[in-house]
């Protein structure tokens, strides 16, 4: 079997492709080696996926190549995520492991070339020239960048309801929908961990709210804000303007996106709430 992982800080897929085509799929905790220490990931690579895995009756020896794409994964510390694999499957199955942006390049685009962005919590983009990315912008977080992002998302709306920006009853919804005042915010921002999932979480009063025009007018500027900041290279540099996206914000406000692209001379192409059903695809390529 080959197994496809498909791994962000929250949650962790993994995918058994057998060489008839059939998949079965488990879901873990979230694997970040930069952020999770080495015994958090240890705990579920070698105890909670073993596990699960023995509940759906899937024999782990049975794997002989792993594909594994996650954030985090930068080359100082791919290694830790190679030795627990080694853990778990059999000495000689094959590894490798990439970035998440190459999870999202091989999903959107297979072997074709392509501008490739990752819309989820934070944001990221690249060029893709089929095989590998040839440009990079680097997204800076979401404190310096992650434009587009739910998080930047969450931190333009939580600026428009406490500065007035927005129409009263539309700050009064905020506060009652969410249960929070401004000194809630600004613990959870600066005193809390994860922040960047904290204001991701307040991007979902966009999308209840996405049919008032104060609301959604938020959101194209987001993502016009990351076309200019992000993608704007790689168009000055031959791309051809045409955005593939994959992440949970592309996906729930792809009309918005659709919207911003026009304003600023692009087109959108493909769009995937997840990269698993594309990564699917590709590897099916070569059973």
């Amino acid at each position: 079997m080959t197994l496809i992982v498909d791994s962000g800080s929250t949650k962790t897929d993994w995918c058994f492709l057998s060489h008839s085509n059939t998949t079965l799929t488990i879901q873990t905790k979230g694997i970040n080696p930069v952020v999770q220490s080495q015994e958090e990931i240890r705990q579920t690579i070698e105890t909670e996926l073993p596990n699960k895995a023995r509940q759906k009756a899937i024999n782990l020896n049975d794997v002989d190549k792993i594909h594994y794409y996650g954030a985090g994964c930068v080359a100082d510390k791919t290694h830790i995520i190679v030795q627990m694999l080694r853990n778990v499957f059999l000495e000689n199955a094959e590894i490798t492991v990439e970035s998440d942006i190459m999870a999202a390049c091989h999903a959107l685009c297979g072997r074709r070339e392509g501008m490739v962005c990752i819309l989820g919590t934070g944001s990221n983009s690249c060029l893709y020239d089929g095989q590998q990315m040839t440009l990079h912008t680097p997204p800076l977080g979401f404190i310096l960048g992650d434009e587009g992002s739910g998080a930047a998302l969450g931190k333009i709306i939580v600026n428009a309801v406490f500065k007035e920006l927005l129409p009263e009853q539309l700050c009064q919804s905020f506060t009652e929908e969410t249960r929070m005042q401004m000194s809630d915010i600004i613990n959870n921002v600066y005193r809390q961990p994860s922040p960047n999932r904290f204001l991701a979480s307040l991007s979902q009063f966009a999308a209840r709210h996405i049919d008032n025009p104060a609301i959604e007018r938020l959101v194209i500027m987001n993502f016009e804000q990351f076309i200019n900041n992000n993608l704007r290279q790689y168009t000055s540099s031959g791309a051809a303007p045409v955005i593939n996206a994959i992440g949970s914000i592309a996906h729930y406000y792809s009309r918005q996106l659709q919207k911003a692209a026009e304003n600023n001379g692009f087109t959108v192409g493909k769009i995937l709430k997840s990269p698993m059903s594309g990564l699917i695809e590709y590897y099916k390529m070569t059973l």
